[in-house]
């Protein structure tokens, strides 16, 4: 009986160290899911036309530019984890309607830009994205990044980094080690990420008002992980509650109306 038992023990051993095995070896390719399509500037942004951007390290990365009307803002748009800039397009009309320019990248690997994603890619092809969109804004003051989900951590980095008008987070984590934590909580997540994106350890630097939403039903970051980050974030902030809601709510029309105006607020008309 004992002999049985310790085999037991052993075949879930093996099993167990397997699985993380396998968790270790894939999690970027669990983390990041590109649509390697190259993403076609799309009609329904007539005023957009499409921009390479090179990084420090060579990778090319395809973007989409809206020229601002005059007097308007640059919106730096940092997507999420999954599809490419062909899947923000409604959101991307909404929010360049009013006139405001827009600059908004594919990472690395993803929509047609070369490259491999990983923490350290989509750090470098943000400081890449702002350099392109300050040079279409001119200034600092005419700047506002906007982070979605996995490209909210790259967003703050460059708040603490670089000089902008204000930072607008969708669906954020703390950190990606949190997250995955959670949702692998059998496993010792934190041995085992490449990719931690601590936000948790760079939001309370950042010098420029912030504004956060996040729905209270999302399931790929849950709330309670925005509410951490933001509750470590200085002042202003605001942060946009939405009941009922999942992942991603800058595109609801109410929040977007909402985010618009805290734009015209803190950057002014």
């Amino acid at each position: 009986m004992m002999r049985w038992l310790r085999y037991l023990c052993y075949l879930a051993a093996v099993a167990y160290l397997g699985a993380a095995a396998v968790l270790y070896f894939n999690q970027r390719q669990l983390l990041y899911r590109p649509d390697v399509t190259i993403a076609e500037v799309p009609a329904a942004l007539p005023r957009a036309v499409s921009q390479q951007i090179l990084t420090a390290d060579r990778e090319t990365l395809n973007a989409w530019v809206v020229p601002p009307a005059e007097g308007k803002r640059v919106l730096l748009y940092l997507h999420g984890n999954a599809g490419n800039l062909t899947g923000r397009v409604a959101r991307f009309a909404a929010l360049t309607a009013n006139g405001n320019g827009l600059l908004a990248i594919d990472w690395r690997g993803y929509g047609g830009s070369t490259g491999e994603p990983s923490e350290d890619g989509l750090m470098r092809d943000a400081e890449a994205a702002y350099a392109s969109a300050l040079a279409l804004a001119g200034s600092p003051q005419r700047l506002i990044i906007i982070g979605e989900s996995l490209g909210t951590g790259p967003a703050i980095m460059l708040a603490t980094r670089q000089a902008a008008a204000g930072l607008i987070l969708d669906a954020p984590y703390s950190s990606i080690r949190d997250v995955a934590a959670d949702r692998y909580w059998m496993f010792p997540v934190s041995l085992l990420l490449v990719d931690p994106f601590r936000s948790d350890l760079l939001i309370g630097k950042i010098k420029v008002p912030l504004l956060v939403m996040h729905g209270d039903q999302d399931r790929v970051v849950p709330i309670r992980f925005g509410e951490k980050l933001f509750a470590l974030a200085p002042e202003p902030k605001e942060f946009i509650r939405v009941p009922g809601r999942g992942h991603l709510v800058l595109a609801i029309p109410d929040v977007m109306a909402r985010t618009l105006a805290w734009i015209d607020q803190v950057v002014g008309r």
